[in-house]
């Protein structure tokens, strides 16, 4: 399915991270186990009390060390093979770019960079890392907030541009790691069915059996990179 579509895009979520180290935020002991969303994830809270909001914030500092898995090198080898167009990520940790994936759309943002919600000066992680937490904008001393969607946001106008464009014409949905039901980004299948697209899907538990043309059961990691060693035999 792969070798034949004229273009492939692929669709992740927080289960690609798993294997790397990173909890699903929403299993048991992740991070929305230990930290009400709604209490810690939204911009309100944010606005609320930001220093109580960067007692969780500090915990996403630690997951953004981890390292990417063998299933995210299969797929930045498969876009090397231009068998991939790109990949629309719901995970903020970067894994996927330092995997070496070059056409990547953080649909939710990014803990690589950090704005000062009352200047707009950006700060990459680098140097948010170096300061006292929570970190403070140097010019207005506002605290800094990272670039990310929370709960009570909108995606982005760029990424929602970034991802219509990718999705334009895509003939396959190559879906791994995500229980497809946080929006908008569940939408994102139905679109590629809509336009006479099929769907693969990857997860340790299927929930796309109804809709995709396969379904893989399995680890992220094991799976790709069995992929990736058929087409390569081939």
């Amino acid at each position: 399915m792969l070798k034949k579509s004229r273009k492939a895009v692929v669709l992740t979520g927080a289960g690609v991270s798993t294997e790397s180290g990173i909890p699903d935020f929403r299993s048991a002991g992740g991070l929305w186990s230990r930290f009400d969303p709604f209490a810690y994830g939204t911009l309100g809270a944010f606005q609320r009390d930001p220093r109580k909001v960067w007692r969780m914030l500090q915990e996403l500092l630690t997951l953004v060390d981890r390292r990417p898995n063998k299933g995210h090198e299969a797929l930045a080898r498969l876009e090397e093979m231009e068998l991939v167009h790109g990949i629309i990520t719901q995970n903020i940790d970067g894994l996927h770019q330092r995997a070496g994936s070059r056409q990547v759309i953080e649909f939710h943002g990014s803990m690589a960079n950090f704005s000062c919600p009352a200047c707009g000066r950006m700060w990459p992680l680098a140097a948010v890392r170096q300061m006292a937490m929570p970190p403070l904008c140097s010019g207005c001393r506002a605290v800094l907030r990272p670039d990310v969607v929370f709960f009570d946001e909108r995606i982005s106008p760029g990424a929602l541009h970034e991802t219509e464009k990718l999705l334009h014409g895509a003939d396959l949905l190559l879906v791994a790691g995500t229980s497809c039901e946080v929006m908008p980004a569940a939408l994102i299948p139905g679109q590629v069915l809509a336009q006479g697209g099929e769907l693969i899907e990857i997860n340790l538990a299927p929930v796309l059996t109804g809709a995709a043309r396969l379904s893989l059961a399995g680890k992220f990691s094991e799976v790709m990179s069995a992929i990736v060693a058929q087409i390569t035999e081939s």
